[in-house]
């Protein structure tokens, strides 16, 4: 997301799409969010990849507790699209982020 930790990952290889929505649960793993199946709705961005290898640069960013999976992401005017995001493969046993919304969640 937009001033979040990974977004120097996409400057000048992808463009931004719009926020939208993804099913599943937020959790808090501290200092950054993991998303796994769930009930609920998970507020994010997309972004269209403006280059194939910018994959393998975020694979590697997110590390062996994740996984990147594709979804149907919607977007604020809601339009669905195709979209890959990353879920979260470690221990569930943290707290869930009310309302899916990282940036709220942190900022309280």
């Amino acid at each position: 997301m937009r001033g979040e930790r990974a977004h120097r990952l996409l400057a000048g290889r992808a463009t931004f799409v719009g926020e939208g929505t993804v099913p599943g649960i937020l959790l808090d793993l501290g200092r950054y969010p993991g998303l796994v199946a769930g009930r609920g709705r998970v507020q994010g961005e997309v972004w269209r990849l403006d280059a194939p290898e910018v994959l393998r640069t975020l694979d590697d960013y997110e590390g062996y507790n994740f996984e990147r999976r594709t979804t149907t992401a919607t977007l604020a005017s809601g339009r669905r699209v195709r979209a890959w995001l990353y879920r979260y493969r470690g221990p569930r046993t943290r707290e869930p982020i009310p309302q899916g919304n990282w940036r709220r969640h942190r900022w309280r």
